[in-house]
């Protein structure tokens, strides 16, 4: 996918577009603690392993802490793989230093909606893994077992400042299965690259996509989704009703739905228009569980107070929209209105499910700035820069972990040549666990074997 024209006829033709919203349920029981546990956290669990890092204080530069500040002429150290302090004059006689003046640094950039791996470059269809289209309900596949280490648009996207991203299956069904929040490292393995500790995710869907996939087998109608939505819920409250007796029953559907009415795995769901979103906020009430965020929500807007007061995230483009039917309704404020719900309590998030917006996500966020001043809103830089770092590690459960410069977190860390909401400033150098993972000078990335014997790397 090589742009919005060709996502289009990738992506939505193939019905690759996807939400992810996080769940975290009314814990109703515990009886979901059983052998498919063991599945998550041991045989599937993430066995990543940080690069060795650097002692390095970066100083003097302009820097967004991703909370919401802008700090000027501010030094930040990170070692060990993870940030050591930020502030003024800061000093380690051991470490290497970086002269940040004219330079701006940012937390790394975070993608909570990406197709990458499953849907890979080249496009060929024996490499198109996003969407088992075989049943409405396919709540029994994990992405990462699609995701191919190896596509070369990982190391485009950390040329953008991407340090993590979310992958997601498709949006063919109702339910499309689980996601899996990736480290944006080069690795043989998915569970190398996997974001230690990060939740589990369910890929849900509404709207035209499922109802136009299945229709003589059903759902052909937006009652009909709805129907197969709570028909699938009350399928797994029976199923941890069984695993109280006996918990070591295996249903790998089910397991992945009682993980999340037991809170322990984040809905994020495909969702346009307005009022499918409250249908779907409805259902979740009537079962219980927490959705986590809305993706692409051309609507959005319109139940922005709405999404506030139920803490619901919204991923969603600064200007795309109107290539289909229920995309339509768009308003060029969307992302600003939504943050600026309930006096500033809006979680925005700017995501792509595009192969090429992921390398731009700072001029995305950089046009949803411009249209929400446009339209009336007060929203500093600082605050924008949010809607690509800590609003989307808040929506994938990693907050703890990255999406701020603060001490203690991971050292995922850009420096860019200038105001990252500049289209003329580029990401510099690219940190990772505060190795680094891509600098912009000695065109140091990683390769993926569709480099290998390309003349380019053959001179070097």
């Amino acid at each position: 996918m090589l742009g919005k024209f060709f996502s289009v006829l990738t992506i939505f033709l193939l019905i690759s577009c996807s939400e992810i919203s996080m769940g975290s349920g009314n814990n109703g029981s515990n009886s979901s603690a059983s052998k498919f546990e063991d599945s998550i956290h041991g045989t599937y669990a993430s066995t990543y392993v940080p690069l060795q890092s650097e002692n390095i204080i970066i100083k003097n530069s302009t820097l967004f802490d991703g909370n919401g500040n802008k700090f000027e002429n501010y030094d930040i150290h990170f070692s060990d793989g993870d940030i050591k302090a930020i502030g003024s004059d800061l000093n380690d006689d051991n470490a290497i230093v970086i002269d940040g003046t004219g330079k701006f640094v940012t937390p790394g950039i975070i993608d909570n909606h990406s197709h990458m791996g499953v849907y890979p470059a080249p496009g060929v269809s024996t490499s198109s893994d996003g969407n088992e289209a075989t049943n409405p309900v396919t709540a029994e596949v994990w992405a990462e077992h699609s995701v191919w280490t190896q596509d070369p648009q990982y190391k485009l996207a950390l040329a953008g400042g991407i340090t993590t991203f979310h992958v997601l299956p498709g949006s063919a069904n109702l339910f499309g299965g689980r996601g899996v929040t990736l480290k944006n490292v080069s690795a043989n393995t998915v569970p190398d690259m996997k974001f230690p500790g990060a939740p589990h995710s369910l890929k849900m869907a509404c709207g035209e996509n499922p109802k136009r996939v299945y229709r003589s087998r059903g759902p052909s109608t937006r009652m009909g989704n709805v129907a197969g939505y709570r028909t699938a819920w009350i399928g797994a409250e029976k199923f941890r009703n069984s695993l109280e007796k006996n918990p070591d029953l295996r249903d790998l559907r089910n397991e992945t739905l009682v993980g999340v009415l037991d809170g322990k795995i984040l809905v994020h769901n495909h969702c346009y228009r307005a009022d499918e979103m409250a249908t779907m906020i409805n259902i979740s009430d009537e079962f219980g569980y927490k959705v986590s965020t809305f993706h692409h929500g051309v609507e959005a807007y319109k139940i922005a107070d709405l999404l506030a007061d139920e803490g619901i995230c919204a991923a969603l483009w600064a200007d795309w929209w109107g290539f289909k039917h229920e995309a339509y309704d768009m308003s060029i404020a969307n992302i600003a209105i939504v943050d600026q719900a309930r006096g500033g309590k809006g979680c925005a998030i700017v995501h792509s499910d595009d192969a090429s917006g992921i390398q731009r996500l700072n001029q995305e966020a950089a046009k949803a700035l411009a249209a929400g001043r446009k339209a009336g809103f007060d929203i500093s830089e600082g605050r924008a820069m949010t809607w690509i770092t800590k609003n989307p590690a808040k929506s994938l459960g990693i907050l703890e972990q990255t999406g701020t410069l603060e001490e203690g977190k991971d050292a995922d860390i850009v420096i860019w040549s200038g105001n990252p909401f500049s289209i003329y400033s580029k990401a510099e150098q690219v940190y990772i666990d505060g190795a680094l993972a891509f600098d912009k000078a000695s065109n140091f990335m990683p390769h993926t074997d569709f480099d290998l014997g390309l003349k380019e790397w053959e001179d070097k």
